[in-house]
C-alpha cells in the first residue's frame, strides 16, 4: 500500500491493473483501516480516471454474488449521491414510477453515507426486507415488475471499507461505483452523477460495455434531473442539454425538492409523493427522471414519455406497484 499511496500523493494515476488489484486487496482485508482511509482520502482530493474507475468496477463485479434474473429488458436507476443537496429520494421514487408504467426495474442501492437517507434506509423503514435470494427477487420482478438489490448483500467484500466510509462521512470513489456494479447487469441504466467530469468518464465506461445508459447531471450540481437548472444528458454517442421547458414542465426552486431530516421523515415524504400527493415540484422532478428512463423502452418524444410517467404517478399505478412489492416481500 505504501507504494500505491506514494504514487497517489505524487499526483500519479493508477493503471487499470493497479486499481483492480488494490481494491481486491482492500476487500480481502490485507490493509488496515488507516491505510484504507488514506487511500480513500487521496481520491477525495481528485476524481478517479477512467482506467481507475474501470479497475475498481471490475474488481467489485468479480467479487460480487452473481445474480441471474429475467432476460427481459430492465433498467437500474441509481445515482452516485454525494452532491450534498439533501433532496428527497428521487431515483427510488422514479424506479416505482417506471415500474408503474409497465417496465421492469432492477434497482441497486444502499444506505446513505454522505446523505441523510439512502434508498435502503427508506425502503427498510417502510417494511421492505432485503434479500439476495435469486428466486425471491425473480418473483418480485415477475409479479411487481421491480426488485431491489441491497448492495451489501451482493458485495460482501465491501464490509472491510464500510466502517471507514461511515467514519469519513463524505463522498468517496465508492459513491461513483454504485451505478456501475449492479450484479444483475440490467439492459439499461439511468445514472445521475455529481459533476460533469464524472459524467464524461461514465460515458466512456459505458461505451466500452454492453449496457445502454443515460447519464444526467444538473448544471447547478445535482446528481439528478431536478428541473432547477438545465440538465446535461450523455448517452453512448450523443450529448445534449435539456431545460425544464423541454419536458413541458416548469422550473423548480432548490428549496422545493429538499428531503427529510432523518430516515423516518424521508420515508413519510416518499409515501406522500408516491401516492401522487406531493407538491407540483416534487411530482415534476420524479416525472422528468422517469421520462428519461422510459425513453430507453419507447421510441417516442420526451413529451410523450412525460405523459406516460405522469399517468403512472398521478393515477397511483406506481403506488400500487409499491404495495404489491411489499405484499410479495412478506
Amino acid at each position: 500500500m505504501k507504494a500505491i499511496l506514494d504514487q497517489l500523493f505524487q499526483y500519479q494515476q493508477l493503471s487499470y491493473d493497479q486499481a483492480r488489484d488494490v481494491l481486491i486487496r482492500i476487500t480481502a482485508g490485507q490493509y488496515n483501516q488507516p491505510q484504507i482511509a488514506a487511500f480513500m482520502t487521496a481520491f477525495i482530493m481528485r476524481p478517479p480516471s477512467v482506467e481507475e474507475l474501470s479497475g475498481f468496477r471490475d474488481a467489485l463485479l468479480g467479487l460480487c454474488i452473481p445474480l441471474k434474473l429475467t432476460s427481459e429488458p430492465a433498467i437500474d436507476l441509481c445515482g452516485t449521491g454525494g452532491d450534498g443537496k439533501n433532496t428527497f429520494n428521487i431515483s427510488t421514487l422514479t424506479a416505482f414510477v417506471v415500474a408503474g408504467a409497465g417496465q421492469k426495474v432492477i434497482k441497486h442501492g444502499n444506505y446513505g453515507v454522505s446523505s441523510v437517507s439512502g434508498s435502503s434506509n427508506v425502503l427498510e423503514a417502510l417494511g421492505y426486507r432485503f434479500t439476495n435470494k435469486e428466486s425471491q427477487l425473480q418473483k418480485e420482478l415477475d409479479q411487481a415488475g421491480i426488485c431491489f438489490l441491497h448492495a451489501p448483500l451482493f458485495h460482501p467484500s465491501m464490509k472491510t471499507v464500510a466502517p471507514v466510509r461511515s467514519a469519513l462521512g463524505v463522498k468517496t470513489f465508492f459513491n461513483m461505483l454504485g451505478p456501475l456494479v449492479n450484479p444483475a447487469k440490467p439492459t439499461y441504466q439511468l445514472s445521475g452523477v455529481f459533476n460533469l467530469e464524472i459524467a464524461r468518464k461514465y460515458q466512456y465506461i459505458f461505451q466500452r460495455g454492453e449496457q445502454e445508459a443515460t447519464i444526467v447531471y444538473s448544471l447547478d450540481g445535482y446528481d439528478e434531473c431536478t428541473l432547477t437548472a438545465e440538465t446535461r444528458v450523455l448517452k453512448t454517442n450523443q450529448e445534449y442539454w435539456l431545460s425544464p421547458s423541454d419536458f413541458g414542465l416548469s422550473e423548480n426552486q432548490p428549496t422545493a425538492i429538499i428531503g427529510g431530516n432523518n430516515s423516518a421523515e424521508a420515508a413519510q415524504l416518499f409515501l406522500t409523493i408516491l401516492k401522487g400527493q406531493g407538491t407540483e415540484a416534487q411530482q415534476h422532478t420524479v416525472i422528468a427522471n422517469a421520462a428519461l428512463a422510459l425513453q430507453h423502452f419507447h421510441n417516442e418524444s420526451l413529451i410523450d414519455s412525460v405523459a406516460r410517467a405522469r399517468e403512472s404517478l398521478q393515477d397511483k399505478k406506481a403506488f400500487q406497484i409499491f404495495k404489491k412489492l411489499l405484499e410479495i416481500n412478506l
